[in-house]
């Protein structure tokens, strides 16, 4: 397997003493792993944040082999981690995209508005400006991967009508996506939540 993409890092763990595992969503791959020589070095930790964009070269001798990883700083997303709510939103954004899709098969709108969304958490004043495409995300990797209905995406607007909304999600995430790992995602999902709800407050 050869593959250079811009990617965007979804999920990024140690490897070893000093090595990364970290999985990446591309457009025309979907979901791939690599491991990430000196990923938890001074110079790399940086990078292999959830949420960034790479340019990454991904390369391994056989199919079965775990290839080898080799990334490049494009858009850093780290700065908005200070902020509760941006990072709670790119924790959940990043981990339901990782533990949903599975590997190789590409899902392109899936990618495109993974990439909308993290752009648009950095880019809007206030979390009222990305609320309604996060969960309009939730409602995409639903429908692409098979278990959507004709749902309507849920209009910030009326802010605890759409608080609801975002409730009555979690149990097709949680049913249909999630897998053993259900509680632990939905963890991220659930700090997230309480979160948004302390703008209505």
């Amino acid at each position: 397997m050869q593959l250079r993409a811009t990617a965007i890092l979804v999920a990024s763990r140690p490897h070893g003493e000093t090595a990364a595992i970290a999985r990446f969503l591309t457009e025309s791959h979907g979901l791939v792993a690599g491991y990430v020589a000196g990923g938890r070095g001074r110079v790399l930790r940086p990078v292999l944040i959830p949420g960034n964009r790479v340019a990454l070269d991904l390369r391994a001798r056989s199919a079965s082999q775990l290839p080898f990883a080799k990334v490049e700083l494009v858009e850093s997303r780290a700065p908005l981690l200070g902020e509760p709510l941006p990072a709670a939103a790119i924790e959940w954004c990043c981990a339901l995209t990782a533990a949903a899709l599975p590997e190789r098969q590409p899902y392109p709108s899936v990618h495109d508005a993974c990439d909308g969304l993290l752009s648009a958490i950095a880019a809007a004043p206030s979390a009222r400006g990305w609320a309604g495409a996060l969960v309009g995300y939730e409602l995409l990797v639903l429908r692409e991967l098979g278990f959507g209905g004709r749902v309507a995406r849920p209009d910030p607007a009326d802010w605890s009508r759409f608080l609801a909304d975002l409730d009555r999600l979690e149990a097709p995430l949680r049913e249909y996506l999630l897998g053993e790992r259900r509680e632990d995602l939905l963890a991220a999902r659930a700090r997230l939540r309480a979160r948004l709800a302390q703008i209505g407050a």
